[in-house]
């Protein structure tokens, strides 16, 4: 199988992801913070090495500023519905995924007020749009830093500047970009940052995180047991605990802290450029069939590794099968979990064929699919 969809999940892991998660379920399956055994201390020292790790890639200080959670989604929850209450405003885009529009939906009914600024036919913001629209209630901005429908990655250094001027919170959604594109938390101006553990970062499914900048306390979103302070009857104030209530998935975490150690050792500018240019294969051998429409930033350098397509008068998920069934291709096809995104660039109907290569791809890999959308557009 030729594997396309690293955007939804990257596939394969390193090698010595499945070692550790290996080691930690036969050597460490208790749970870290919970005793002074030899098993609950060595959890326990596997989930602060992986935050010590993340917080070496995305330069965070206080590791304890980073909370684990069980995907994207869950941090992204907890961050946005920590963090606003009625009678707020939040400003977000026309770009964002499921994760963050749904939960800002949900609370528009409980009296949030919500704006979603219009991104251009690219997926591009304007972050003097979204200054426009600040009030003297906004208390949230909300962007993802890369779309997954068209890799469009957004000025998100320039709507930090503005956020912090305007001393209100930005969350940045960086789901397509932790461990593809360089994160630095200083330099971007973020508060908080949601991040999964199994796309970019190489880790397995079920893990991820929420940077949490101090001073952008939140309420947690959910509440129990921590390990620590026991003797409580509320929540405890002090990180990571406040918000990792619950039993951790060590075993993930352990893949995800050997995944990030990989990320590393490595060149982060030439897995970059590689992925920049299998992308830039692709959209050159795609663009010379007939019928075919290419979505996103016409320049392609500094963007994630995602390009979407369609062929006319095709449905995209017909595609999708087809590349699967026909030539054991891998892609994702459809509205990608961002309906918001599609009605930015007008494929609310039709969907997009997305293809997302990693640094594990080969240029016969992206040749070997340019051959497929071929056969495929000359058989419609």
């Amino acid at each position: 199988m030729i594997y396309l969809d690293n955007a939804a999940t990257s596939w394969p892991k390193p090698d010595g992801v499945i070692k550790a998660m290996e080691r930690a379920l036969l050597g460490f399956s208790s749970n870290p913070g919970r005793g002074v055994h030899k098993g609950a201390l060595g959890a326990e020292r596997i989930v602060s090495h992986t935050r010590e790790l993340l917080a070496q890639l995305f330069n965070i200080q206080d590791p304890s500023r980073i909370v684990f959670a069980a995907n994207a989604t869950h941090a992204l929850n907890q961050a946005i519905q920590g963090s606003l209450k009625p009678g707020d405003q939040v400003i977000t885009t026309t770009m964002e995924h499921n994760s963050v529009w749904r939960p800002l939906k949900y609370l528009e009914r409980k009296g949030v007020e919500l704006k979603a600024v219009r991104c251009d036919e690219f997926g591009q913001i304007s972050p003097a749009e979204i200054e426009r629209n600040i009030q003297s209630n906004t208390s949230l901005i909300v962007t993802t830093h890369a779309s997954n429908v068209t890799g469009t990655v957004q000025p998100v250094k320039e709507i930090g500047k503005i956020a912090r001027k305007h001393g209100i919170t930005y969350l940045l959604d960086a789901s397509q970009t932790a461990g593809v594109l360089p994160i630095d938390v200083v330099e971007l101006n973020v508060d908080l940052m949601a991040f999964p553990g199994h796309k970019g970062l190489l880790g397995p499914q079920g893990t991820g995180g929420l940077y949490i900048r101090a001073g952008a306390e939140l309420e947690p979103l959910i509440q129990g047991g921590t390990g620590g302070n026991s003797e409580l009857e509320f929540q405890p104030e002090i990180l990571p605990g406040k918000y990792e209530s619950g039993t951790l998935n060590t075993v993930g975490i352990a893949g995800l802290g050997a995944a990030v150690e990989y990320l590393l050792a490595q060149d982060q500018a030439e897995i970059m450029q590689k992925e920049t240019y299998l992308c830039e294969s692709l959209i050159k051998g795609v663009s010379e069939i007939d019928k075919v429409k290419i979505y996103g930033p016409p320049d392609r350098k500094g963007m994630a590794p995602v390009v979407s397509i369609n062929l006319a008068g095709v449905e995209s998920n017909e595609v999708g099968y087809i590349l699967d069934r026909a030539f054991q291709i891998a892609v994702r096809s459809g509205l990608h979990c961002a309906p918001q995104a599609h009605a930015t660039i007008g494929t609310s109907e039709q969907g997009t064929v997305r293809f997302s290569p990693s640094s594990f791809n080969s240029e016969q890999d992206v040749l070997s699919a340019i051959t497929a959308l071929k056969e495929i557009a000359r058989e419609f």
